[in-house]
């Protein structure tokens, strides 16, 4: 091959070499302009992900993985809600954006998707303490639908069409229920008060009837049955540890007695407007749970001994779990959880007296009138009773009828006759 030709061949090389350099610069400053909505968070595992910060300033909420399980560090490391931090993950993963609006940071501030001025902004970081990946939902765009997003490592702001809404306090990321009790499940409760203690027991239907009920008193219903409850939906409103809560006095008791035989024991004080509560459970039947390899127990059986271990299980589980906290719970259900007896009594209704009647008056009576006879016309003798002669008894006196006398129109009225004597002579 002669130089020239060899000549020929390295120009060509070198320009091949200098086009494929262009190519890499120019692809590399070209942005890809996706051809749909697509993910905002790509490729994130989940068991990457060592701690979690929630909300911007200085003082977010923080979520530490601890043996296996997440922690609420703002709440001294209580035990994290399993599944309100797989909620938090999944609305951070489900974010898809439409749009590019931005690769400038000077408008992040007009857009709100600075952590100062972002309305959310949820962080994801690795053992280490780097920054995994993480999100910024800034405000929404004035005109059309969507809201700013970006990467919490990354310039680009986005549209995205459903912007999620994170929650922004620590106590939303544990679990707040404590005893969650089916009201047929319900036995009886004994409450204790400075002032004594009380039994309520539960009857048929969904009546409560109160152990020595004192006489001349009647129960209240309504607040009988609440505190019979109060342990059917029991919540608290915060946590803390007894060191951030001292000089309680746990002068209040709530004993609640299941029919499978599991007891919840609560210890209540109060302290300024707060009430607080200290919680365990037990177990009441004792008797241990025995299986013969050599006698097979029919399913009857089987399912009291399956109902029996699942009861001691659940009672160990509660105790533990909740064993070294103090709980702040709501006033409305304080007032129940430590209602005094006497709180829930009245007095019976005293049957009405029958007052004394009072006779009703005698009805008016007309005096009798005599007719008075006119001008023309003669006196009307009075009647005269029969004297009886000397040899015939006495009759009793017949009443004698007064008869007005009938006159027609002008003519004078008649005489009466005088009565005879019984022994008179008669005319010869």
């Amino acid at each position: 091959m002669d130089n020239r030709k060899l000549g020929i061949l390295a120009v060509v090389a070198a320009v091949m070499v200098l086009w494929a350099v262009l190519q890499a610069r120019l692809s590399g400053g070209r942005r890809a302009v996706p051809s749909g909505p697509t993910y905002l968070i790509q490729g994130l595992d989940p068991a990457d992900i060592d701690s979690i910060a929630i909300g911007k300033g200085k003082n977010p909420i923080k979520i530490q993985r601890q043996e296996g399980r997440f922690v609420v560090t703002n709440k001294a490391n209580y035990p994290a809600d399993a599944k309100q931090i797989n909620d938090l993950i999944t609305k951070a993963l489900d974010i898809k954006t439409s749009e590019l609006v931005t690769s400038n940071p000077k408008n992040h501030g007009d857009l709100q998707v600075t952590e100062d001025k972002a309305r959310n902004v949820v962080k994801f970081f690795k053992a280490d303490g780097s920054l995994l990946t993480g999100v910024v939902v800034g405000e929404s765009r004035e005109s059309g639908r969507g809201t700013y997003v970006r990467l919490a490592s990354s310039d680009d702001v986005y549209l995205t069409e459903e912007a999620p809404w994170f929650r922004d306090r620590a106590i939303d990321f544990v679990n707040q229920e404590l005893v969650a009790a089916k009201r047929e499940d319900v036995n009886a409760v004994t409450v204790t008060t400075p002032e004594g203690t009380y039994t309520l027991r539960s009857e048929k239907g969904d009546n409560v009837r109160l152990v020595n009920m004192p006489a001349a008193k009647k129960l209240k219903d309504s607040d009988a049955k609440s505190v019979l409850t109060a342990l059917t939906s029991l919540r608290f409103e915060d946590v803390n540890t007894p060191q951030q809560v001292t000089g309680l006095t746990f002068d209040h008791e709530y004993i609640c007695r299941l029919n499978n035989s599991t007891e919840y024991r609560l210890k209540l004080a109060k302290k300024g407007e707060k009430t607080y509560l200290l919680c365990e459970a037990d177990y009441l039947d004792k008797t241990p749970v025995t299986i013969k390899p050599n006698q097979q127990d029919s399913q009857v059986e089987l399912k009291k001994k399956e109902a029996k271990l699942l009861g001691q299980e659940g009672a160990q589980k509660f105790t533990l779990r909740h064993k070294g906290w103090i709980y702040e719970i709501a006033d409305w259900k304080a007032k129940y959880l430590t209602m005094k007896q006497s709180a829930l009594l009245e007095d019976k209704e005293k049957p009405a007296e029958k007052k004394a009647e009072t006779p009703a008056p005698a009805p008016a009576v007309a005096p009798a009138v005599t007719p008075v006879p006119g001008p023309n016309q003669p006196k009307v003798a009075p009647a005269v009773a029969p004297t009886p002669g000397p040899n015939q008894p006495k009759e009793a006196p017949q009443p004698v009828k007064a008869v007005a006398p009938r006159t027609e129109p002008n003519q004078p009225a008649a005489a009466a006759p005088a009565s005879a004597e019984p022994n008179a002579a008669r005319p010869k």
